[in-house]
């Protein structure tokens, strides 16, 4: 298994392509699958904000396309002294396709660190439980 500094050494690696021209604020994250592979993304910035794409599900989609199904932990990146967690909408992906158990890993370029479950992160999610029975 992946440890977790390797996963976040593969998260740094990826924030270095970020495009992020406007705000300057850029992401890196690292997904390891359940089989073992590893899918990573940045963010990507345009003009109109509305059509960025954040770190974390650009490499959910790479995740996703390439048939990574089960994700099972990620990390995410950035260069700031508080650790920056996903925003709701990347928490939400990242609940769609890893679920419950899923490790988040936080970090910045100072080597600091820390480690959230998803369900700290996301404590009422939602999901398929939500569109049985709807017609």
């Amino acid at each position: 298994m992946l440890k977790d500094e390797e996963l976040i050494e593969l998260a740094m690696e990826a924030r270095r392509a970020a495009h992020a021209p406007y705000s300057n604020f850029s992401v890196g994250a690292a997904i390891l699958a359940s089989d073992g592979r590893v899918f990573t993304g940045c963010n990507i910035e345009n003009s109109t904000y509305s059509l960025s794409i954040c770190a974390e599900r650009v490499a959910i989609f790479k995740a996703v396309s390439e048939g990574a199904r089960e994700l099972v932990k990620i990390a995410v990146v950035a260069d700031t002294e508080n650790l920056t967690p996903p925003c709701g909408c990347c928490r939400q992906m990242i609940w769609e396709f890893a679920g419950n158990d899923t490790e988040v890993i936080l970090a910045n370029l100072n080597g600091d660190a820390h480690k959230f479950d998803i369900r700290e992160l996301i404590p009422q999610p939602f999901d398929a439980r939500f569109l049985e029975g709807v017609r």
